[in-house]
């Protein structure tokens, strides 16, 4: 997915820009950036570096003093394209970062190169999609008839940041599907995907946009540029799966939603455990929630290697990315050895991972291994944030069962997404028998909406039921 951090100052900030973008580390590892605008020099300066082998910390260590007094800056974390952009337009200088997933990417770049554009930023072989909505920016008559080109031209989803010589302009996805949250202190505002990395650098939450909003803030305060629309799509697995436990989203906290969800399953669950064990890191609210009302302990019978595995995303490689899921989770045996053990996990996606951990699990003791999962089973496949790296629905576990059992993985998909219907309980019986696990159970999307705090009207759960459309 993706995320950035914006800060203007009325100081030097580049020791906030730096913490405040590794802040956001956990939700991406393939590219980090800084741009910063010194005022003094009238000059722009930035930092791109590779993450897939390194920390973003690490890499951007010895560029600090390039930022050393600049005032204001953008830095992002992205599993897309290398960012920020610079641009020199007819609207003036800035950079630009972005949480983007552009569908039809294609075919704005087709358009733009028969009206005369060129592109410059080439990734993975593909246009660089921050390049193209910079682009799409200049072709409006100011920043915000731009900003707006860019939300009815894109398919998908797109929240930004522009940095200019007097201040930075946030712009959250039409839909609101990625979130952006303005921090303030006395001395500066922050512009942020992930209010977490607000709190250490000594900023308050001072307002959450809305979808489709467009404000500029500068040292001094926030001016409103435009107005959030209605309806709004925000990504439920924002709290499920990508967000860190301190982050809130629409003033929902993450850790309290995932520990809802544990606290109902566990308290109607007739299952009967030892324990309740979180797969870490984004498994572990639900399963203190589930041991609270199942009324049994919550034990660590799997715990991650925190200073080698810090982050959740894995690469794109099939082989590699097994061998990162087994290495960077150890068991105890002394807790699983004849235990009937309960587990809580954030979702099943092609299934791998959880074949491989429940027969370690197995081998190390475990009298029984119960997996309950804090979201629906993924029937389709995210058209909007990246949620996975899957190149095709059919990657998921979900839709190989389907395909087995109707021999067509796309028959009956409603039926199949459906809680309590003959198929979805088929699909989650031959889920539970490939993987060898005692019990299985998926949280239904009543539950999930519930706990989320919103109406579901305004969050997008397009990969458990196909609700959702661009």
């Amino acid at each position: 997915m993706g995320g950035f951090f914006g800060i203007v100052s009325k100081k030097p900030c580049v020791n906030e820009l730096y913490y405040g973008t590794d802040y956001h580390s956990h939700l991406g590892t393939r590219r980090g950036g800084m741009a910063a605008y010194d005022g003094d020099a009238h000059q722009f300066v930035r930092s791109i570096h590779n993450l897939e082998n390194a920390y973003f910390r690490n890499k951007f260590e010895g560029d600090l003093d390039k930022f050393a007094t600049a005032t204001s800056g953008i830095g992002v974390i992205s599993d897309t394209d290398p960012q920020p952009i610079l641009f020199n337009s007819r609207l003036g200088k800035f950079a630009i970062v972005t949480v983007a997933k552009i569908c039809n990417l294609d075919a704005i770049e087709q358009r733009m190169l028969e009206h005369n554009q060129h592109f410059n930023e080439v990734s993975m072989g593909r246009t660089n999609q921050t390049e193209a909505v910079a682009l799409l920016i200049t072709e409006g008559h100011d920043w915000v008839s731009g900003i707006e080109h860019v939300q009815e031209s894109i398919e998908g989803s797109c929240s930004m940041l522009l940095l200019t010589p007097d201040g930075i302009i946030a712009a959250r996805d039409r839909w609101g599907r990625t979130p952006l949250v303005l921090g303030r202190r006395d001395d500066a505002w922050a512009a942020v995907s992930e209010t977490t990395s607000l709190a250490n650098l000594d900023f308050e939450i001072a307002h959450y946009l809305g979808p489709g909003e467009i404000v500029k803030i500068t040292a001094q305060g926030m001016t409103q540029l435009k107005a959030p629309q209605q309806g709004m799509q925000v990504c439920s697995f924002l709290w499920i799966y990508y967000g860190f436990p301190t982050s809130s989203y629409e003033g929902r906290n993450v850790e309290q939603v995932r520990y809802a969800l544990g606290l109902k399953a566990g308290a109607a669950d007739d299952c009967q455990v030892d324990c309740a064990c979180g797969i870490p890191d984004s498994g572990t609210g639900m399963a203190v929630g589930y041991a609270q009302g199942h009324k049994v302990p919550f034990m660590r019978a799997v715990s991650k290697y925190t200073p080698t595995w810090p982050r959740s995303f894995m690469p794109s490689n099939q082989s590699q990315r097994s061998l990162v899921a087994k290495m960077k989770l150890i068991p105890n045996r002394d807790i699983l050895k004849g235990r009937r053990c309960l587990f809580c996990d954030d979702s099943i996606v092609r299934g791998t991972q959880l074949r491989d951990n429940t027969r370690v699990l197995f081998d190390c003791g475990a009298r029984e291994v119960h997996m309950r999962i804090s979201c629906p089973p993924l029937i389709y496949g995210c058209r909007f944030i990246n949620f996975t790296n899957s190149k095709s629905d059919l990657e998921l576990i979900t839709r190989r069962v389907i395909g087995e059992l109707e021999g067509d993985p796309s028959k009956h998909l409603d039926r199949y997404a459906t809680a309590g219907t003959p198929q979805y309980n088929a699909m989650v019986q031959a889920i539970t028998r490939r993987f060898g696990l005692t019990s299985l159970k998926f949280t239904t999307v009543d539950d999930l909406v519930q706990a989320i705090g919103l109406p579901k009207c305004q969050l997008c759960t397009h990969c458990f039921d196909g609700s959702s459309h661009f």
